[in-house]
């Protein structure tokens, strides 16, 4: 394995994925830092993924059971199996668990094949009296994390996210967590927000014409940082996560999402199924009090189940598809803790769902009347 400086002058180039409704084939995949892209086109330098479906790894890094590497295992196999090519990882899920997984896995794969996605924002430190289990009770990590949103602490993130995946590079890179919602950060969000303004983003900016990376952007939960961050830095891509689904979404379509075509932004979307709750979780995205769910959002759920009933339509399905619809979402990115979950999610990215269905939630406003739906 490469030494640590030596991971930095390693520029991966990529060349063709599998295709089948998932993944979109990118001949010829320009090399990082290029500032082209096959399946995207030219987006004035801005790097777009192309490939429209991964895998999460919130629940791979225990954030809500104990899953076993046997049980982590098979499930990464089986999103590689059924034709996965986008994985996203975070030194946060598990406090190092899932990278570590996810890499245990990817190491061995061709470089070449799949896209990578981790964040940076929060380092770990390794210590007997850590308090890991304060926030990740299920997972058997000895890391403390401490928050770092500078040049050094940036790089630095970069270079231990390489060592606990095994692998040379990164395709991109989140600035994770920089939010309102935030509440382990030592100051207020917006004195974080001005560090990373000066030391992160200019960092990954570098990284990025060095071919180390080939796209940054932010990813967390609320709309004010996004916002700033197009409109203060120049990122390619940002994490939109727990923003946009069948439950939650008008504020990202009405006001996220038009500064994002301004500055040709587009995003990945994570929590299209607000951890679970549309499937049945009885919790609410993510956090210690997500089993405090707003009496509204369970009865919005139930009439979106009647409506799924009344139309032959599987709600889970509908959901993804729903979050996957916008013309600025250039990927979804959904977790699963098993093989039966990650096949579930691939046979919903393929099923079609009865464009009556569609009709009748605008009808009953269950969703906004400008909401793009599929096709």
């Amino acid at each position: 394995m490469a030494s640590r400086r030596g991971f930095f002058g390693i520029a991966a180039g990529a060349s063709t994925l599998a295709s089948g409704g998932l993944v979109t084939t990118r001949p010829g995949l320009a090399a990082p830092g290029s500032g082209t892209q096959s399946g995207g086109g030219q987006r004035s330098g801005h790097y777009v993924p192309p490939i429209k479906f991964g895998l999460g790894g919130v629940p791979l890094g225990n954030e809500f059971e104990v899953i076993t590497d046997e049980e982590a295992y098979k499930t990464l196999d089986a999103a590689w199996s059924a034709g996965v090519r986008y994985y996203d990882v975070s030194p946060w899920y598990g406090l190092g668990l899932a990278e570590r997984r996810f890499g245990y896995f990817l190491h061995n794969k061709n470089r070449d094949e799949y896209i990578l996605s981790s964040k940076v924002g929060k380092l770990l430190k390794a210590s007997r009296q850590n308090d890991a289990k304060s926030n990740f009770p299920f997972s058997p990590s000895p890391n403390n994390v401490v928050f770092d949103y500078t040049a050094d602490g940036v790089r630095r993130s970069v270079e231990d996210s390489l060592q606990r995946l095994g692998v040379s590079s990164l395709d991109i890179v989140f600035v994770h967590d920089i939010s309102p919602d935030n509440k382990l950060l030592p100051t207020p969000w917006q004195q974080q927000f001005e560090i990373a303004l000066k030391g992160a983003f200019p960092a990954l900016d570098r990284m990025r014409a060095e071919g180390i990376i080939r796209g940054w952007g932010i990813g967390v939960n609320t709309p004010e940082p996004i916002l700033r961050v197009i409109q203060e830095a120049d990122p390619d891509i940002c994490l939109l996560a727990s923003q946009y689904s069948l439950i939650d979404h008008a504020n990202a379509l009405n006001s996220i999402f038009p500064v994002a075509r301004q500055h040709n932004v587009k995003f990945v979307i994570g929590s299209s199924l607000n951890a679970g709750f549309i499937s049945g979780s009885p919790r609410y995205n993510y956090g210690k009090n997500s089993w405090k769910i707003p009496r509204q959002y369970i009865e919005k759920r139930e009439k979106l189940r009647a409506v799924a009933a009344q139309y032959g339509a599987d709600l889970r399905t509908a959901a993804l598809q729903f979050s996957a619809a916008p013309d600025v979402a250039a990927a979804l990115i959904v977790g699963a803790r098993s093989e039966e979950q990650v096949l579930a999610n691939v046979t919903s990215m393929q099923a079609r769902i009865p464009p009556e269905f569609w009709a009748e939630l605008k009808r009953q406003r269950l969703v906004e009347q400008n909401a793009p739906t599929p096709g």
